[in-house]
């Protein structure tokens, strides 16, 4: 059988030559798009990250394509449905930066709250003076937490037993006794945590129900001053909603490790030699643009993951998950909903 594995900077080649002896192994540094595509159009298995657009037509260059596995939680990259209808089973790493993230998701906030870039950025040119580097304390201020699953209690115990916050989350599910374990409150509505909040932190998966969950209609209602960190997705947020936020000045600032339309970003030298997105697709490029290069703002590449321990737990996991199809007993598979 033929495996092939895409985006594999951070897979172990000759360990995965050791686990499996008997397969044909490809190695695909390359996002899996329809021009990277046929290089696996032998592999009955293909392993492949977030960046990775998995649909209908890529999905078309894979013919004998029979297991699909992400190293990642979400699926959101991936055209489930097609996956289904060709009877490709589809899994994913369920757990792996529970930890990880929500300490990223800190170090936005701390750098946000106590200027950290800003200060860097100056004393590298040899000056010292304080003149416009005041920030805040974390301590006393109120958290508002979008999404309270494995990484957004973290996000909570962090804030609660590290910096002595107020909790605040909004959650579609809720959970009385984890509010009182870790000491946080459920909002009955997501305006009634923006219009509290100090700083906002997103940690809500990807649905049709949580595109642009932070909007143009709701973004007015956030706390003056306030601070938005997104370590989840970038659609999320309705790019165009946080730019007005942060020019109007209720928003003082956000970190961001993930951008709506990000491939886009990240791929642009592709992009201008191959299709150019249309219409709402490129005013989001260009927005992008402006956020990243915004003094108020800052970016990651989608990093928040990117740790040595968080990394090995997703090669293990997708190792057991390859393991597992190949025995005929697949683990951690993933549907279309309906």
């Amino acid at each position: 059988m033929t495996l092939a594995f895409f985006e594999e900077e951070a897979v172990d080649r000759e360990k995965l030559r050791t686990l499996f002896p008997r397969e044909e192994l490809l190695f695909i540094p390359e996002l899996l798009g329809v021009e990277t595509a046929p290089a696996a159009q032998s592999a009955e298995v293909v392993s492949t990250f977030v960046r990775s657009a998995v649909n209908t037509e890529v999905l078309r260059e894979l013919p004998k394509l029979k297991f699909l596995t992400s190293r990642s939680m979400g699926t959101d990259h991936i055209d489930l449905k097609t996956c289904a209808e060709r009877g490709i089973i589809v899994s994913r790493v369920p757990a792996y930066g529970e930890n990880t993230v929500a300490e990223h998701t800190f170090a936005l906030i701390l750098a946000l709250s106590r200027k950290i870039f800003q200060s860097y950025e100056r004393t590298e040119r040899m000056k010292f003076n304080r003149e416009g580097l005041r920030g805040f304390d974390l301590a006393g201020k109120t958290l508002g937490v979008i999404g309270v699953g494995k990484i957004g209690r973290n996000v909570c115990r962090i804030a609660r037993q590290g910096f002595q916050m107020q909790i605040l989350a909004y959650d579609v599910q809720q959970d009385p006794a984890l509010a009182a374990e870790l000491g946080f409150t459920y909002v009955a509505n997501l305006d009634e945590l923006l219009s509290q909040s100090d700083v906002i932190t997103l940690h809500a998966p990807y649905l049709p129900s949580t595109h642009h969950l932070i909007s143009l209609e709701n973004i007015a209602k956030v706390k003056k001053g306030a601070v938005l960190v997104n370590t989840a997705r970038g659609a999320l947020v309705d790019t165009q909603a946080l730019l007005w936020a942060l020019n109007e000045g209720i928003l003082q600032g956000a970190g961001l490790d993930v951008l709506e339309e990000e491939n886009f970003v990240y791929e642009e030298a592709e992009l201008l030699i191959n299709d150019v997105p249309a219409g709402e697709d490129l005013a989001t490029v260009l927005r992008n643009h402006i956020l990243v290069e915004r003094d108020d703002v800052i970016v990651t590449p989608h990093n928040a993951f990117n740790s040595h321990e968080a990394v090995a737990r997703i090669f293990d996991t997708t190792v057991e998950n390859i393991q597992a199809f190949l025995a005929g007993k697949p683990v951690n598979v993933v549907k279309a909903k309906d």
